[in-house]
């Protein structure tokens, strides 16, 4: 793609949420920044219900797909090798802390099927 085109996109994009922020503040309302911490607790939160360690907030029941599960800890994984030396002390510690207790409950699952 063009650079002039995706430069015009991503300016469109900034004015759009800068408007869309401003309204909320106008009206009182709440405007959700994503923040790596937000995104890396989404991403846990999602791999846990995978697991069936939570409920799925759409069905209220347990739900299992290991498949989904490992799927979303490898990402994990990935966004660790990935964001080496970039993460401030607590978004780091964060990361480190998800991986490791998914994994671990990864693997005590799958144990437990054996």
């Amino acid at each position: 793609m063009n650079e002039e085109i995706r430069k015009k996109v991503d300016d469109n994009w900034k004015s759009q949420m800068e408007k869309e922020k401003t309204e909320a503040q106008t009206k009182k309302e709440a405007y959700h920044q994503p923040t790596f911490t937000v995104f890396l607790s989404s991403i846990s939160m999602q791999a846990m219900i995978a697991m069936g360690r939570i409920d799925n907030p759409v069905t209220g029941k347990k739900e299992e797909s290991v498949e989904q599960a490992r799927f979303l800890i490898d990402t994990l994984g990935i966004l660790q090798e990935k964001t080496k030396g970039n993460l401030t002390a607590e978004e780091q510690t964060l990361l480190d802390d998800s991986l490791f207790n998914l994994r671990m409950m990864y693997v005590e699952d799958r144990e437990k099927k054996k």
